[in-house]
Order: C-alpha cells, then structure tokens, then sequence
C-alpha cells in the first residue's frame, strides 16, 4: 500500500510525481545541482519558480538544500523548499537532509539543513561547501547507500 496520492492541486495543477530518494533543491546558482550531478543517482529537483508544477515524493527521499544568507538565520531556508515540505506527503516521507552552503556564512553554514532536520525531526546527515569535492561526493554516496541499508533494516 502506497502512500495517498492527491489527482490535482487546488489550482488544478497536476504535480510531478517522483520516485527518486535524492530530493534536492538548488538555486540560480546551480552549485548544488553540480553536487548532486555527481553522485550518479536518479534525483529530482524541486522547481526553481512557484509557476511550475510542483514536486510530489511517492516513497522515503533525502533531501539536499542550500542556505541562503541572512542574519541570524532568517531567510536560510528556501521558500521553494518550504512551499514543497509544507505538502504533509513529502514531510511525512523525508528521512534525513544534507547541507550545502559556504563557510563565509559562519554560524550559518549549512543552516537551512539544521534548521529542517530540527523541523522535521530526521537526521542532518552531511555538509558540504558550495559544489563539494570528490571527497564530498565520496562520502555523500558510501553514506546514503548505508543509510538505506540500515533504514531499511529497522523497518523490517
């Protein structure tokens, strides 16, 4: 039994349905989309624009996010990826987050991932600077494939 799956949106909208355990979200800047190109994984972004058709997780993902400056940590989370973990479907399917940022932000280096992991009460699990280094993707790739290993044996 899957999860429920809403036919429209209440503008009428049919949403992008994804499969993908790797969600991200990256800006303008595509820093985080070069990361996450890296990793060789099927992934799925979230809209850059509120006029697109939003994404819609129909199994557990990982979400990767950047921060956005801003003082105090206000304004660290994207709205995008507000708009999308406002959906009770995909907050209900996130299992852990990773962080992209960069260190001149300070005590706000990755914030927006610390910021959701508390939110949503699942893992932060890795920080990266701004499109990552081999060692990053590395990483990143060893500690996804365990971390589904392991989820998938508590769940058992």
């Amino acid at each position: 039994m899957g999860v429920p799956q809403p036919a429209r949106l209440q503008d009428g909208r049919e949403p992008v349905r994804t499969s993908s355990r790797l969600i991200y979200f990256s800006s303008a800047s595509e820093n985080t989309s070069r990361f996450v190109s890296k990793l060789g994984r099927e992934v799925a972004r979230i809209p850059l624009y509120a006029k697109d058709a939003p994404l819609l997780a129909t199994r557990p993902f990982v979400l990767v996010v950047p921060t956005y400056g801003g003082t105090g940590g206000e304004g660290s989370v994207p709205k995008q990826v507000i708009r999308f973990l406002n959906n009770p479907q995909n907050r209900e399917l996130l299992r852990g987050v990773i962080g992209a940022g960069n260190t001149n932000f300070g005590d706000n280096y990755c914030l927006a991932a610390d910021i959701i992991a508390a939110k949503c009460q699942v893992p932060h699990l890795y920080r990266f600077e701004l499109m990552g280094t081999p060692d990053d993707v590395a990483r990143v790739n060893k500690g996804l494939d365990t971390f589904w290993t392991r989820l998938s044996q508590t769940q058992k």
